[in-house]
């Protein structure tokens, strides 16, 4: 507790992170609540699990004050990542007199208008947080402090328009502090644009590399489904972590996972958020062992000791794949990500393995029996697993779930044409196209067979 004490936090906040039983600051902690304290705006380059809730959110309970008004919004990119972020905020300020309300899609508008009247803190999604400010039902004319968590996530998602609207109807004497795992042109457009002179730090990756195995399996399609059943089985892992490229792919999976007896569940944007929260309950409770999700479900959730990651589907860019990977050997413990790469999948995990600082190796094929992947009696799923393959494009594409994920439902605007906009490119590019859906598109030579410097 003393190094807490030495960074400048007061009494009150102390006992709280003493009852958590948190003896050290994290390195994002260490670095960022000195700046956060002196007024400063930060950009903090960290990965989900580093500790930055606290490096933000000590300093906010620190500064806000009772009965007002509004005087911190901190954004994010998904509903569980906000309800994430207000309930570490309400742990940690549990000796403080302040209110603090998520505002997500989802769940009525009208009591969240209620709370928000009585709170001098708001967590939420952007396309919420942007109703209210329309409604007039969210003043932030005493706003002191604004968070934009996750900030590459919320760019990948298409709400950095939104954002920026937001950003806009903020004081401008104000302090802004940016997080991001990574930090792309459009994060470095916002900071630009949107900060005062702001601080910048980096920390290592929360994942420890020596404790994180990462391999992959060439595997026929016909049989990929049969060689995770395997592993599963095999591996006898506690908490598992299957990631779709679409939440068709994902419900298949988990349901014929509970087939076999299995204790699966598939989570993504086609869930309702209570049933979203009850997922994410049971999986802590250990109720559940494998979560099957896609990439856009699980983005900002910090869950903590999951012992294996499988990419059922492969990731189309190495940037994704370590978010993915992100998920295990945290906190000094081991993991292993496991890759399952087919013939449909030569051209993006190229991209991955060529990726010098992932060291992925080839694993052989076990023996492992056949295991029949029992398919809807739907027009794109006819014929077996090819069947299913072909009717992706029409029946799962990718942008199925940005769509769920973007629009109102989840807070967002990811529905509208942003062709116009800033950041439209990148929008269109990732939740526009089926390409990596079509099969025709995606010509394979026997030499692709010969991944760079492993295989």
């Amino acid at each position: 507790m003393e190094n807490f004490k030495k960074l400048g936090l007061s009494e009150n906040i102390l006992k709280a992170i003493k009852e958590a039983k948190f003896e050290n600051p994290s390195e994002i902690q260490e670095k960022a609540i000195p700046l956060v304290l002196q007024g400063k705006d930060v950009i903090g380059k960290s990965a989900t699990g580093s500790g930055k809730t606290l490096a933000f959110g000590s300093v906010i309970i620190e500064k806000v004050k009772k009965g007002k008004g509004v005087q911190a919004l901190i954004l994010a990119p998904t509903r569980e990542l906000a309800e994430q972020v207000s309930q570490t905020l309400k742990r940690f300020a549990r000796y403080s007199d302040i209110a603090i309300q998520e505002v997500y899609g989802g769940v009525s508008m009208s009591n969240q208008v209620e709370r928000i009247k009585k709170s001098e803190v708001i967590v939420g999604t952007p396309g919420r947080v942007l109703d209210h400010l329309q409604k007039r039902s969210l003043n932030l004319q005493h706003l002191n402090i604004l968070v934009l968590d996750e900030a590459d996530r919320m760019s990948d998602m298409g709400f950095l328009p939104d954002v920026e609207k937001i950003i806009k109807m903020c004081p401008q004497k104000r302090q802004t502090l940016l997080f991001s795992a990574t930090i792309s042109s459009d994060v470095n457009y916002i900071a630009e644009k949107y900060m005062t002179h702001p601080e910048y730090i980096s920390v290592k990756s929360y994942i420890e590399p020596e404790k994180l195995k990462q391999s992959y399996y060439d595997v026929s399609p016909h049989s990929k489904f049969s060689l995770l059943v395997h592993l599963l089985k095999d591996d006898k892992s506690e908490l598992v972590m299957v990631f779709c490229n679409t939440r068709r792919t994902a419900d298949l999976i988990a349901r014929n996972l509970q087939k076999i007896g299995l204790k699966a569940t598939a989570i993504h944007g086609g869930r309702t958020q209570s049933k979203r929260n009850s997922i994410m309950e049971q999986f802590h409770r250990g109720e559940i062992h494998i979560l099957v999700c896609t990439d856009v479900a699980a983005r900002g959730l910090d869950i903590k000791n999951v012992s294996h990651v499988y990419n059922y589907d492969i990731s189309g860019s190495s940037n994704d794949y370590i978010h993915r990977i992100g998920r295990t050997a945290r906190a000094g413990s081991e993991g292993e990500a496991i890759s399952l790469v087919t013939n449909r999948d030569y051209q993006d995990f190229n991209r991955i393995i060529s990726d010098r600082s992932l060291p992925i190796v080839a694993k052989e094929l076990p023996n492992f029996e056949e295991v029949k992947l029992q398919l809807p009696e739907r027009s794109g799923f006819r014929g077996g697993q090819r069947g299913f393959d072909r009717g992706r494009r029409s029946f799962g594409s990718r942008r199925d779930d940005r769509r769920s994920f973007g629009g109102r439902d989840s807070g967002g605007r990811g529905n509208r044409d942003t062709r116009g906009s800033k950041f439209g490119r990148r929008d269109r590019s990732e939740g526009s196209s089926d390409r990596r859906e079509r099969p025709q598109e995606r010509k394979f030579s026997s030499r692709q067979r010969s991944f760079p410097r492993r295989y």
